[in-house]
């Protein structure tokens, strides 16, 4: 939080599962799975339990705490892919495509630029890359969040923060992770010739990949799909759902044909830079880092 807000931030935090009170609140916070850190917000009040997931996901990425789902009796749930069309694949086997479409590349001399959020995407790529292909080299809003977790204390694989001093050489059959927003800038001319390519839940859509004049796409999210959507609700035992952030009408419309009393609400607040889930409200802008 002190690397994306600013360290004059006053922080006063609970470990996962402790709990605390305000004004005879009880309230805790559980893994979401989303990125490291990322948790749900259980809050009791007089026999009533309500949890807000924030951004969840169920598949396991090897960098953040794997989601806990937590009983409650109104569960408020993100939807960024809360439609049937979104299934994610085995990440095992998107991987063995992304080390694939690398190694092709370097094989050609040329550099391979791969689009991905600098916080919680950035990391999980680069845990799945096979670093035997060539170097990896990082944007400096990737090495910054790097720093920021590897003094948290997550392990990382070695990578290299480009600078101006970079030597154009270095590019040849290189993998570079960057935030959407510095591909086709002045930012990657050195790097030419390169292809390009994004991990994110949206290349599951071909449109996704030319809007972005992508030459490729592959398909990794931070969030739940629609099955890991209708199992955390299952798991939850709650009745009342509130769908937020993404496609909640068609969610929570869904939800109320097999039974649930559910409801959707918009979210206000949206952070700075954006992340997959922001990429449905960012559409019109391709090149917003995702």
């Amino acid at each position: 939080m002190h690397a994306r807000i600013g360290n004059d931030l006053v922080i006063d935090t609970l470990r996962p599962g402790q709990s605390g009170t305000i004004n005879g609140v009880k309230f805790s916070f559980h893994p979401a799975g989303h990125i490291p850190g990322s948790v749900q917000v259980r809050v009791e009040y007089k026999g009533q339990v309500w949890v807000a997931s924030g951004d969840h996901k169920r598949q396991d990425d090897g960098i953040s705490e794997p989601f806990e789902p937590v009983p409650c009796h109104t569960f408020i749930t993100e939807c960024t892919f809360g439609l049937p069309i979104y299934r994610w694949p085995d990440p095992v086997d998107v991987f063995k495509q992304i080390n694939a479409w690398w190694r092709e590349n370097a094989a050609k001399g040329e550099c391979s630029i791969l689009s991905a959020y600098s916080l919680g995407k950035a990391q999980r790529v680069l845990m799945g890359l096979d670093q035997n292909i060539g170097p990896v080299l990082v944007h400096g809003a990737v090495a910054n969040m790097n720093k920021a977790l590897l003094e948290a204390g997550l392990e990382l694989p070695p990578c290299e923060l480009i600078t101006p001093n970079t030597p154009k050489e270095r590019f040849r059959n290189a993998l570079v992770i960057a935030p959407g927003s510095a591909i086709g800038t002045p930012w990657t001319n050195r790097m030419r010739p390169y292809c390009t390519a994004m991990a994110s839940g949206w290349m599951q859509l071909r449109g996704w990949r030319r809007r972005g004049n992508l030459d490729t796409g592959f398909v990794l999210s931070d969030h739940a799909d629609w099955d890991a959507l209708l199992l955390a609700v299952k798991e939850t035992g709650a009745e009342r759902i509130i769908a937020t952030h993404g496609y909640t009408d068609l969610f929570s419309q869904y939800l109320r044909s097999v039974g649930y009393d559910a409801t959707s609400e918009s979210t206000e607040f949206r952070g700075q830079g954006g992340d997959e889930g922001d990429a449905e409200r960012a559409s019109a802008d391709p090149d917003r880092p995702l």
